[in-house]
Parts: structure tokens; sequence; C-alpha cells
């Protein structure tokens, strides 16, 4: 039996931990936005990627990867740890300034960006009739999102805030397909490692210079919404999804992933009780019709393809 035959076909055990690993990411941006109520923006990235190092370290020892780079590998590393930085930077201070509904549909349009980018710089990613409506559809449901204004409550600066978190969205979408590229030649572990190591250092800087560490007293609610950031998504997230990829085809494995802005919503009615507007799901439906036109290509896994394993670290 041939590896391509072996991951053809996906067994309930493997959907069943897809489909919950698809849920935790949902709750990324409620655990970002709850831990900045207590931590600033770089040191709220600050402890998030020392958790995530941290989990991904282990992980690595105890699958005997070597994580030193080569010589061959330090230049392409520190220009995906420039990417990863300036993008986490964006979305925490876009999420600080808006909603986290609104940052859950936002942020999602990623694969569309990726689509975009992919197509000047990937030749097998070039659009097509079909992808260009598929991008069109997909940015008419950002623009519907963007222009909304959530609970003054949960947004300070909303108009702001919305505009950070898609300019964040652009940088992941980037982000996919210069990891994608990557991880043709670079170990995925070595390269998740690095993008959040090279991180520490600029956002201890910047949190040191611009920023008090607290904002308002340290709570068990801020703590355990930085290691659900660092070590369930950054951590259990990637070895998980990683193993699925095993098991598993990336074009498959890659549509589960349309599960974490419906559980991204639904996990911001809970903890903020904030409403679910038309707007949001109607601008949430055009986003996710738009990014399976764009992705769906016969016998192609997608632009998703060496993303898929790094997306824990969002």
């Amino acid at each position: 039996m041939t590896q391509k035959h072996s991951i053809s076909r996906i067994s309930r055990g493997s959907a069943l931990a897809a489909v919950a690993i698809s849920i935790l990411w949902g709750g990324n941006v409620i655990a970002m936005k709850l831990g900045l109520g207590t931590f600033p923006p770089f040191w709220s990235a600050f402890w998030r990627m020392l958790a995530g190092v941290a989990a991904v370290g282990l992980w690595g020892a105890v699958r005997n990867v070597a994580m030193a780079p080569p010589a061959g590998e330090r230049r392409l590393i520190l220009g995906l740890g420039v990417l990863f930085t300036v993008q986490i930077t964006t979305l925490n201070f876009g999420v600080d300034l808006t909603s986290p509904a609104y940052s859950i549909v936002l942020l999602n349009a990623h694969p569309v960006f990726a689509n975009l980018v992919g197509h000047f710089f990937v030749a097998e990613d070039r659009l097509s009739p079909v992808r260009v409506l598929g991008l069109a559809t997909a940015f008419a449901g950002i623009c519907f999102v963007f222009l909304g204004r959530p609970e003054t409550t949960l947004a300070s600066h909303p108009y702001l805030g919305n505009f950070v978190v898609v300019t964040s969205a652009f940088l992941l979408g980037s982000r996919t397909v210069y990891t994608q590229r990557l991880v043709q030649s670079i170990e995925p572990v070595r390269a998740v490692f690095w993008q959040m190591a090279l991180s520490l250092p600029v956002f201890l800087a910047a949190g040191l210079i611009l920023e008090p560490p607290l904002i308002r007293p340290l709570a068990a609610t801020a703590v355990l919404a930085i290691l659900y950031q660092g070590v369930v998504i950054a951590g259990l997230c990637f070895i998980v999804w990683t193993v699925l990829l095993t098991r598993m085809s990336p074009g498959k494995l890659s549509m589960f992933s349309f599960i974490s802005p419906v559980s991204g919503l639904f996990l911001s009615v809970l903890f903020f009780g904030e409403p679910i507007t038309a707007r949001l799901f109607a601008g949430l439906a055009a986003v996710a019709a738009g990014i399976w036109l764009v992705t769906r290509r016969p016998g192609r896994a997608g632009p998703r393809l060496a993303g898929a394993p790094e997306e824990p670290a969002r």
C-alpha cells in the first residue's frame, strides 16, 4: 500500500482530532482579548511566545529534531522571524482595539491573501477566473465586516482595530506563502521554533521600553489566557496537526479550519456576551465562500499545503 493511498481516506479518529483542533484555534483570539486586558500588546506577545517556544522546543526534543539551523538556513529563517514578529505585533494591537468577533472574521480571511500573494510568487498558484471570483466574494465579505461597528465596550477604536487586523491577515497570508516554500527544504518544527524564538528579544525590548508590564493586577484568567495561546495553540495544536498531516492529505485537512471562525464567534458570545449580528454572519459566509472557491483545486492541496503545520502560531 502506497503512502498516497494510506492517507486517501479520513478515519473517524483523525476527523474528530481535526475538528477538536479547529475548535481550539477558534479560541485563540478570545484568549488574546482576555490576556490583553492585563498584559499590554508587546508583553502579551512576549509571554505567549515564551510559552510557545518551550512547548515546541520540548516537542522537538522528543522527536530528536536538530533545532540549531545550519548556515544555509539562517538567512531564510531570519526573514521568517521578521515577518512573524511584524504579523503578531499587528494582530495583538488590532485585537486590542476592536472586538473579538470582528477580529475572528477578519483574521480568518488570511487564506484569501495567501492566494493573492501566491499568484505573484508561486507559479502553480496563478489566479484563474473562478479563483478571481472567490477573491472578489471574500473581499466583499471583508469590506462588509470592516465597515461595521462592534460593541464600544469591546472595541476602543473599532475602525482602526479592524484595519490593523486586516493588515495582520494580509501578513499572515504572506507568511503562509513564504513558509510553504521554506519548509520544502527546512524541518517544519525548526522553522516554527525559530520564528517564535527570534521574536522574543524584540517583544521583550519593546515591552521594557514602551509599556508597563501589567495594565491591571495579575489574575488567573490572564495567566491561563497566555498559557492557552502558547501551550495549547502553539504547542498542542501544532503537534496534533503535524501528526494528522501524516494521516490525511493537507488539502483535506485544511478544510477543517473552516470550523475555527464559527467556533470563535460562539466563544465570543460565551466569554464576552458579544452580539453576533447579521453583518458578521453575512461577512463570514462571504469570506468562507470565497476561500472555498480560491482553495478548491481538484487533485491539488492548495496554498495551505505547507502552511498547515505552521497555523498554531497565528
